[in-house]
């Protein structure tokens, strides 16, 4: 097995140590490094002593706060999360140089789906994913097995980037219609196991793609 995942340093500075770890769990668990700190000097020390490719800042924060903080921040694209959520806050956060703004509560799928927006923009994201032979390259949708190309329809590439961006992630039917056929699809989740089940057969990946007993399926790396 031969593995390839895009891989970067994220730094997550979020005071509230039960979200911190939350966060920190499902960024490990799609492939990407996390260094967490909880106050704001911690994450100047991170800063300037570490290659950071991403950072996650909370802006109420218990010694400096998270506007205050982006006077620290150079060059590395930043994502606020925050609890505030005024029209105001969000201007000023953007206007400091963040790359979005995130405001508290959020699903983590979409956390993971703006990291890896930001990191795609920036660069830092792999733009193919390789794993028991079979490749895709998600700028020319295309995907191989061993090398031979497998045709896929749209909407079986579609779910299948969805599993790759969210693996080791359970993922229920109605989260995969969301994410893979849009917010407007009216058809109903048996299309979800349709294309799962010729997504396991074109890719040979019956013990990849699992089932997850009354939710829906985890891509499981």
């Amino acid at each position: 097995m031969r593995e390839v995942i895009a891989v970067a340093a994220i730094l997550i500075v979020e005071d509230e140590v039960a979200i911190n770890e939350l966060i920190r769990k499902n960024l490990q668990s799609v492939g990407h490094a996390c260094i967490s700190v909880f106050d704001g000097k911690a994450a100047v020390d991170a800063l300037s002593g570490q290659d950071i490719d991403l950072v996650l800042l909370d802006v109420m924060l218990p010694d400096m706060d998270g506007f205050e903080l982006m006077r620290h921040v150079r060059g590395t694209p930043v994502i606020f999360l925050t609890a505030r959520s005024s029209l105001s806050d969000k201007v000023k956060g953007l206007s400091l140089g963040a790359d979005d703004y995130l405001v508290k509560p959020f699903e983590m799928l979409e956390l993971l789906a703006r990291v890896d927006a930001v990191l795609r923009r920036t660069k830092k994201a792999s733009r193919h994913f390789e794993l028991d032979g079979v490749y895709v390259d998600f700028e020319s949708r295309q995907v191989f097995l061993h090398g031979r190309p497998v045709e896929c329809t749209p909407k079986e590439f579609d779910l299948l980037e969805v599993l790759i961006q969210n693996r080791n992630i359970a993922l229920s039917r109605d989260k995969l219609l969301e994410l893979a056929w849009g917010y407007d699809y009216l058809g109903d989740t048996r299309t979800v196991d349709v294309h799962i089940q010729k997504l396991r057969k074109k890719l040979a990946w019956d013990h990849r793609i699992k089932t997850v007993y009354k939710i829906g399926y985890r891509l499981e790396v």
